[in-house]
């Protein structure tokens, strides 16, 4: 396999529209790495790019540390799988699969092994004889990842290939995806706007927002510390629950003044916040980390209105409300809680993060 880096990358349309600005991105050999943001972000301008597909602005593509901006998209050695799958549709399976490595001319017999070794992986054997329109959504996807597979390339490159899918077999194909990379050990860049497929396929995730990229890091890295306030509510589901509030401090004491509700910042962030005492901040807490209690006079216990309940089996999520912001809660299933009651919640100080109202970076 190989290393993908970019550096300085910059893609601007008509000399006008910048869709994406000095991406710097170090993709390792066999890494597994996901490009994620909301639509008109610039990721899948970014793939585009590593692909040759778009035209480098300004900057520099290495794969293997061969300089990229000016070779053939055939001649980079990636192999990439849309949203759309486009497969021949006048084509069986086997002739999709083996139809990239026919114009290149490979040997008869190198081809027909490739293609039943891909659908050996992929468990489609039985389908190879089939045309496109004869196939699930999730049996065409897998074509397509099959005639990636048989290229055997340096780089493959996913486009929001699950998109199309419905809910449980984009579970399914997740997963799938995530067994072939560890079988492959191939270097992947995959693009979604679902962080969930994020975090649950990506070694490293690149979140961007605008063209600019706001933050790279692992999974769990990026979910517990977030660089700033977009990267936190756009990772984890449900989102943080981000409220405005004042910073006070009271006998020595730093203190998130929400308007509604007092609460004692954590000894461990008085120290980073308190050149922000007496100044507006963002207040961001995780619906996991609110914890329900029954004790209204417990310190840093929070009054609220139950407007939605959502259960889900395994959790349930309240939509809750304070006099000034409604928020989502996650409490376990055996907590039995309706429409209109009014509860208490504690939010796990240790856990909870601050923003510059200004900068939207995280203080602490």
């Amino acid at each position: 396999m190989a290393t993908v880096e970019l550096k300085n990358m910059t893609k601007v349309y008509d000399g006008k529209v910048t869709a994406v600005e000095n991406a710097n991105i170090n993709i390792g050999d066999r890494e597994f790495l996901v490009l994620v943001g909301p639509s008109g972000c610039g990721k899948s301008t970014t793939l585009r790019m590593i692909a040759g597909l778009e035209e480098i602005t300004e900057g520099e593509l290495y794969i293997d540390g061969k300089m990229m901006n000016d070779v053939a998209p055939k001649d980079r050695d990636i192999a990439m799988v849309f949203q759309n799958y486009a497969l021949y549709p006048h084509m069986s399976v086997y002739e999709n699969m083996a139809f990239g490595l026919k114009i290149r001319k490979y040997p008869k017999k190198e081809i027909n092994d490739r293609v039943h070794e891909a659908a050996q992986i992929l468990d489609i054997e039985e389908l190879l004889d089939r045309k496109p329109k004869a196939l699930s959504g999730g049996q065409r996807q897998r074509v397509a990842v099959g005639r990636a597979i048989v290229r055997k390339p340096k780089v493959f490159l996913f486009d929001e290939p699950l998109s199309n899918l419905d809910a449980k077999l984009r579970v399914q194909m997740r997963a799938e995806i995530s067994a072939l990379h560890s079988r492959l050990q191939a270097t992947i860049v995959y693009v979604t706007h679902d962080q969930v497929e994020a975090m649950t396929m990506g070694d490293s995730i690149v979140v961007m927002k605008d063209g600019i990229i706001q933050q790279i890091g692992d999974p769990l890295g990026l979910y517990n510390n977030p660089i700033n306030r977009f990267v936190a509510g756009f990772i984890g589901s449900p989102p943080m629950n981000i409220m405005k509030a004042t910073l006070k401090e009271e006998k020595g004491k730093v203190i998130t003044d929400e308007g509604d509700f007092q609460l004692t910042v954590d000894s461990s962030m008085a120290g980073a916040l308190r050149s922000y005492v007496g100044k507006d901040v963002l207040f961001g807490v995780r619906p996991e980390d609110l914890l329900y209690t029954t004790d209204p006079k417990e310190p840093n216990s929070l009054k609220t209105r139950v407007e939605v309940v959502e259960p889900l089996g395994a959790e349930i999520l309240l939509y809750v409300s304070t006099k000034l912001h409604q928020i989502v809660v996650r409490i376990p299933p055996h907590i039995i809680l309706h429409v209109g009651d009014e509860v208490y919640f504690k939010p796990a100080m240790e856990k909870v993060h601050f923003f510059d109202i200004e900068t939207e970076k995280t203080i602490v």
